[in-house]
């Protein structure tokens, strides 16, 4: 991995915790910034709808949507949104990892 999606995921944890406040992303009830360090792992699948998520990205959407049913498609979105890649293409990601299904949904 290059240094700079890393550069960026760092920026997006920082937004995220500012923008998001104390608790990160609406529903959710644990910190933006753990969320998303959670999520490094998925960076190639976000940037390449076409490759499979590891498992250590799988993993982090599991525990994401473990400890915060319903908040992992918003956290998705809004983390790699800040990072400046596709919201539309991050919330596949549950689905492709057989742990959640996005669908419709929409995020500002």
């Amino acid at each position: 991995m290059t240094m700079r999606p890393l550069v960026l995921l760092a920026l997006a944890v920082v937004l995220a915790a500012g923008i998001g406040g104390a608790e990160g992303a609406g529903e959710c009830s644990v910190r933006a910034s753990a969320m998303a360090q959670q999520l490094a792992p998925c960076l190639p699948a976000v940037r390449n709808p076409q490759s499979a998520p590891t498992s250590s990205c799988c993993v982090g959407v599991r525990n994401i949507n473990m400890r915060s049913p319903g908040c992992v498609c918003s956290v998705m979105s809004d983390v790699f949104k800040l990072a400046g890649l596709k919201p539309q293409v991050a919330i596949a990601i549950p689905k492709r990892c057989g742990i959640a299904d996005c669908g419709g949904n929409t995020f500002p």
